[in-house]
């Protein structure tokens, strides 16, 4: 029983430091020559990456970051093996792991605890657990950005439509913590775009145009 304490504590001090790999900071020094937390909306992630350095740069630190958490959280996958953990507390685990591999993303201990909001690490943390509510999620994000050009907004929607879409899952919505995850989820994505709400409200968030060119962001871009 001292070995899966172990193994369980253990798998989520990795999902934090799995998190805590600030793909954008890298990639943005490395290839760019720039702290990509100095520039536009000061976040390690992929929005501000798409704002500042385009498609090029946002693709990858996207793909990399949803990789991280997923792999956070899929790790956690190995204690099915072990007789003295059920599939309740699998799943628990699981969430523990989802947290930590977030707040790594936004307290990275690999870059002095400034990081970004962790959105696409949440989603891949998330799709470690139940990938089809995700990538539901996901068709309600891109469907939105595409409307309305808010990043900010397609992420509170998409967030908000997590729980829904697990309490209409047979599957996974009689997981009482699952649900209780779900709606977590939710409230914290509202909670970290508190400050986006405010200038949704004021008619002066950025909006994001998928294909237009970098150059023509910057100058829309009240951030810069």
């Amino acid at each position: 029983m001292i070995l899966t304490y172990y193994c369980a504590v253990s798998m989520i001090l990795i999902a934090y430091l799995l998190g805590s790999i600030p793909n954008a900071v890298w990639i943005g020094k490395k290839y760019y020559g720039i702290d990509i937390r100095e520039h536009g909306s000061r976040n390690a992630g992929t929005t501000n990456m798409l704002r500042v350095l385009g498609r090029r740069a946002a693709l990858p630190v996207f793909a990399l970051d949803v990789l991280k958490g997923f792999v956070a959280v899929a790790l956690l996958g190995l204690l099915k093996y072990d007789d003295n953990i059920s599939d309740i507390w699998l799943i628990n685990l699981k969430i523990i792991a989802v947290f930590a591999a977030v707040l790594g993303h936004i307290f990275p201990v690999f870059a002095h605890f400034k990081g970004g909001k962790g959105v696409a690490t949440l989603v891949g943390a998330v799709l470690g657990i139940h990938p089809i509510t995700v990538l539901l999620c996901f068709g309600i994000w891109f469907i939105v950005l595409m409307i309305t050009h808010y990043v900010s907004l397609s992420s509170m929607i998409a967030g908000c439509c997590f729980p829904v879409f697990v309490l209409l899952s047979p599957k996974i919505n009689h997981s009482v913590p699952l649900v209780v995850f779900s709606f977590v989820i939710a409230a914290l994505l509202i909670w970290t775009h508190r400050k986006n709400i405010d200038r949704l409200k004021k008619g002066t968030e950025s909006k994001i145009y998928i294909w237009r060119p970098v150059a023509s962001r910057r100058r829309n871009d009240p951030d810069k």
